[in-house]
Parts: C-alpha cells; sequence; structure tokens
C-alpha cells in the first residue's frame, strides 16, 4: 500500500506521498530454522539486506516536488519464535509466539521528477 501523511516542519506543512513500493531485492545470507522441544520453532536470519524502489512526492506551501527512489536496508537480523499446538486433534497451525527486528543501515537516493 502507499504510504501518505503530513508532518509539521517550522513554518507549514509537509504533505508526502510514496507510492509504487516495489521489493527488487532480498539477500538473506544467514538463515537457519531449528525445533524447539515441546514448543515450535525457531527462525534466525542474519546480516539480511532488501531493496525496495519507490515513487515519491512532497508538497508544501512553497514548493511541489516528485520523483523515484531506491531505498536500501541492510544489517538485518530477525528472530521469531514460532508455537505449533502438539494436539493431535486438531488441524495443524502455527503461531508467531515472538518477533525481534533489528536494522543498521538504511541508505535512501531520492532522484527528483518522475
Amino acid at each position: 500500500p502507499d504510504l501518505t501523511g503530513h508532518e509539521k516542519f517550522g513554518l507549514g506543512n509537509v504533505k508526502y506521498n510514496i507510492s509504487r513500493i516495489h521489493v527488487t531485492a532480498v539477500e538473506l545470507p544467514s538463515a537457519s530454522i531449528s525445533l524447539l522441544p515441546g514448543s515450535g520453532i525457531k527462525l534466525v536470519i542474519g546480516n539480511a539486506s532488501l531493496t525496495i524502489d519507490i515513487n515519491w512526492n512532497i508538497r508544501t506551501w512553497i514548493f511541489k516536488d516528485s520523483g523515484r527512489g531506491t531505498v536500501h536496508i541492510s544489517k538485518v537480523f530477525v528472530t521469531a519464535i514460532f508455537s505449533t499446538p502438539l494436539d493431535n486433534t486438531s488441524p495443524t497451525s502455527i503461531s508467531l509466539t515472538s518477533c525481534r527486528t533489528t536494522s543498521g543501515d538504511i541508505d535512501i537516493k531520492l532522484n527528483g521528477k518522475t
């Protein structure tokens, strides 16, 4: 979905819209899955990266501008715990019990005029 909103800066509001969000690359150089006896599954992803292409536009009372951009997020670490019920009478299901995510670097490049 598009991201739309406004922020107040100094003398006025800045309205923004980020659209056509498209993931162009995902790298998972280190990923593992392990069983947690009696409780579920642990997923660990280390040093992942993600590249996203976007269209953007901003508008203030003084000017407006738009263009394309690329967002590169690196040094992403994710640890997720999934629980699975041990009851053999119900259909198999999985639930996210906990999730921790950190990212190290975010590089944003904006080009004017689409």
